[in-house]
């Protein structure tokens, strides 16, 4: 399909695939997107979709992951907070910077997703993967992605630990 482009892939990794649609190229509607992404995202034990038309990403892989792609919005002070943990609002906090208030959000939402069902997960209980030290927090991985202009990506996965073993 030459509307899916593969964007994360690290050699020697068992990390998750992760694929972009752009329905532009081939003039999909939104619902043929949608079944397109559902379609890709057989192969692994865990999948995981989020849409911004004209664009849908997918991630596939054999442990917990979770994505998402959001279009860069104007954020309302008010509302920037409302997402924020006590941690984040300072010094961090600042609703000017709105592809880094959306890459917050689209970070939360792809660690939700990850974790399970998104709807359980208050944002502002839940570390923005923006803020984590380099090489991920505990057994997550977190890492933006290079989706298009005007728009944030982010997934979340826990790598599979190769030859280890659990008891």
């Amino acid at each position: 399909m030459s509307f899916v482009t593969q964007l994360l892939e690290i050699p020697g990794h068992s990390s998750p695939s992760v694929y972009l649609l752009d329905a532009r190229e081939v003039d999909l509607d939104q619902t043929t997107l949608r079944a397109t992404a559902r379609a890709l995202s057989v192969g692994g034990r865990y999948s995981s979709r989020s849409y911004r038309y004209p664009f849908a990403l997918v991630a596939v892989h054999e442990d917990r992951v979770g994505v998402d792609i959001e279009r860069t919005t104007s954020w309302e002070p008010q509302m920037f907070r409302s997402i924020l943990t006590p941690g984040e609002c300072e010094p961090h906090a600042s609703p000017s910077k709105h592809e880094w208030a959306t890459s917050v959000w689209s970070s939360k939402e792809a660690m939700a997703k990850a974790l399970g069902n998104p709807m359980d997960y208050d944002p502002r209980r839940l570390e923005s993967p923006l803020l984590w030290p380099p090489g991920g927090a505990g057994r997550w991985q977190a890492s933006t992605l290079p989706v298009p202009a005007g728009h944030v990506g982010w997934i979340c996965w826990q790598p599979l630990f190769v030859g280890t073993r659990i008891r």
